[in-house]
């Protein structure tokens, strides 16, 4: 049987009955840009995580984006993030015209690491951008005292951390503004590209309504200049209809999540870390072997899927290696990038495929130790 990394349609036939009808409803109004959909799917998408206000985008990259603009970050200024992260958050960063100024991630949490913070501000520092990579919280509290004493906007990159708590508050309400992606593998996934805006400045709310459409006001006047990001009626629609699983979805993650850990920690390989302040949600779940492209060839030929998030560290990467500035080693960056491999989970996995793929990798293990 094929297990494979990652499968959105497995979530739509999860909940097809409730979607179908959710698209015909839209369908049949006949309004399919910024309608009621949108605007109900705002709020309740701002309430659930804490947050006054969303605005509903056309991406989580144009999310980023916006939401630099919106703290009028831009050409000679720098933002301090990571490398280890999906590309898209240093793109946004390098669109608003800004510097990305990446330090490295703590080995454990494979999120940025505070300490590292002091080293890489500059009189040009004006935003630090923490990734929740792979679900898993970053150090919320240490990066905000810092932000706090720096007089620096912290926007938070939730694209993959829908639902996942720290010490109490969820991910998305700790900063001034966050974004999030509901590309369809995200734990809140849409049926297309999708994004969000969160915040509770009614000021920067205001402001970003106006970003998403050319700048305009209600007089369809740009006072800005801005651009065309926009959450259509339909993915609005399905969004709300799982918006309203996503606590049960993430249990189910992290239920596998556990299962993994119980089978695969006596074998000794490199295993997520769950914080004692944080509730992951386990967008991936990623373990670490220095031999990680062997083991992940021994798992095709298994038909268990797998994937690497990431391969290549932005800073290395070709169209951006020249635009970032490296604060200090990017040690543990650059090892995760080699070691890293991401396993099948998804709400919908089956538990037996679990077993299946916790076996194919002891099997491994043993011959390697043979």
């Amino acid at each position: 049987m094929i297990v494979p990394q990652a499968d959105p349609k497995a979530n739509y036939l999860a909940h097809r009955e409730e979607i179908d009808a959710a698209v015909m409803r839209v369908l049949n109004a006949g309004a399919y840009i910024l309608g009621e959909e949108t605007r109900l799917f705002e709020q309740e998408f701002a309430s659930y995580i804490g947050q006054r206000y969303a605005v509903g985008v056309a991406s989580g990259t144009d999310a980023l984006f916006l939401a630099l603009r919106a703290c009028d970050i831009g050409a000679s200024h720098e933002v301090i993030t990571v490398a280890h992260t999906a590309v898209a958050t240093i793109a946004a960063i390098c669109m608003a015209g800004a510097t990305p100024v990446c330090v490295d991630i703590d080995p454990q949490s494979r999120t940025l690491d505070p300490n590292l913070l002091e080293a890489a501000l500059t009189p040009h520092t004006r935003a630090i951008v923490p990734v929740h990579l792979y679900g898993q919280p970053a150090a919320m509290q240490s990066i905000c005292e810092f932000a706090e004493q720096h007089g620096l906007w912290v926007i938070e990159d939730c694209a993959q951390a829908h639902g996942a708590v720290y010490q109490g508050r969820k991910i998305g309400a700790w900063g001034q503004i966050a974004a999030f992606s509901f590309y369809p593998t995200k734990n809140l996934g849409a049926l297309g590209d999708g994004g969000a805006i969160l915040c509770s400045d009614s000021n920067l709310y205001e402001r970003l309504k106006a970003l998403r459409q050319y700048g305009w006001d209600e007089g369809r006047i740009s006072q800005s200049a801005g651009v065309n990001s926009r959450l259509d009626e339909l993915q609005a629609a399905v969004l709300r209809v799982k918006l309203r699983h996503l606590d049960d979805d993430n249990a189910q993650r992290r239920n596998l999540a556990a299962r993994y850990m119980e089978l695969l920690a006596p074998v000794g390989i490199a295993l997520p870390k769950q914080d004692a302040d944080s509730i992951p949600v386990f967008h991936l779940y990623v373990i670490q072997h220095a031999l990680r492209d062997l083991l992940r060839a021994f798992l095709a030929r298994r038909s268990i899927g797998t994937a690497i998030h990431y391969p290549l560290p932005a800073h290395l990467q070709p169209g951006y290696r020249d635009r970032i500035r490296v604060a200090g080693s990017l040690a543990n960056t650059e090892y995760a990038a080699q070691s890293v491999l991401s396993l099948p989970l998804y709400p919908e996995l089956h538990p037996e495929s679990v077993e299946q793929v916790a076996a194919a990798i002891r099997e491994w293990l043993a011959d390697q130790s043979a």
